[in-house]
């Protein structure tokens, strides 16, 4: 039997590689204007879990600040992008991967920071996350198939846009300014320890509309249902919203 040819190995030469930092050099103003969003919405987590750590409010509504701070990059993204005319693939995956930080992970961090902390409770926050996951993850899959306008703009959502949970937010940072959340007592001035006071802070008569039982051992703050209706209008098919 005649033997079989060897494959021959080619060498890839390192001109041929991409050079290094070659997706960052490949991102134009508006994905840096995208990542901006991606960042107020790490800080805005890491902000919240300060605030539990060091029971300092003003960590909390630092917190708050970023969301609305991450509104006006994700307004001004697309704006810069079609002035410049560089939407990409890469720029649509950016945004939504922000948006979700920003305004998914963000407030339902802050909900529990406030008080929302109840197994039930954090099973409304858990779905409200998955809902804007999901939200997120159709519009990239169907955007192709919505109508638009002669500039290539959509002209309406499927769903409340997943921005519009700075309403949630707003709600957050009302209850805590006006000392309906968040009732921290100085923990200098307590015997037990500097962590005492947590089991006061939370307790139902320290979070806003406090707390209903289910039943024995099952609690949950109605409040929280905000999280519910809007993660279940983010998901709704049926529902159109006009894109401004």
């Amino acid at each position: 039997m005649p033997a079989s040819p060897k494959r021959v190995k080619r060498k890839t030469s390192d001109s041929q590689l991409p050079s290094h930092f070659s997706m960052v050099r490949s991102f134009k103003l508006a994905d840096f204007v995208t990542l901006g969003n991606g960042v107020c919405g790490c800080l805005s987590l890491m902000f919240a879990m300060k605030a539990l750590l060091t029971q300092n409010t003003d960590f909390l509504f630092s917190s708050f600040w970023c969301i609305p701070c991450g509104v006006l990059f994700d307004f001004f993204d697309g704006r810069v992008a079609r002035w410049q005319q560089s939407s990409s693939l890469l720029g649509q995956e950016l945004d939504s991967l922000a948006d979700f930080c920003s305004f998914g992970l963000a407030p339902a961090v802050l909900g529990f920071a406030c008080g929302f902390q109840k197994m039930l409770d954090m099973v409304v926050l858990t779905y409200f996350v998955c809902c804007g996951l999901a939200r997120l993850a159709r519009f990239n899959a169907t955007v192709a198939s919505l109508p638009t306008d002669q500039n290539g703009k959509v002209k309406y959502f499927e769903g409340t846009p997943i921005p519009t949970t700075l309403v949630i937010v707003g709600v957050l940072a009302y209850g805590v300014y006006h000392g309906k959340f968040w009732r921290f007592a100085n923990p200098m001035f307590q015997h037990e320890g500097p962590f005492a006071s947590f089991s006061q802070a939370f307790t139902p008569d320290y979070v806003w509309g406090g707390e209903v039982t289910v039943f024995p051992g099952y609690e949950f703050h109605p409040l929280v249902l905000m999280y519910g209706l809007s993660g279940t209008l983010m998901i709704s098919r049926r529902l159109r919203i006009p894109k401004l």
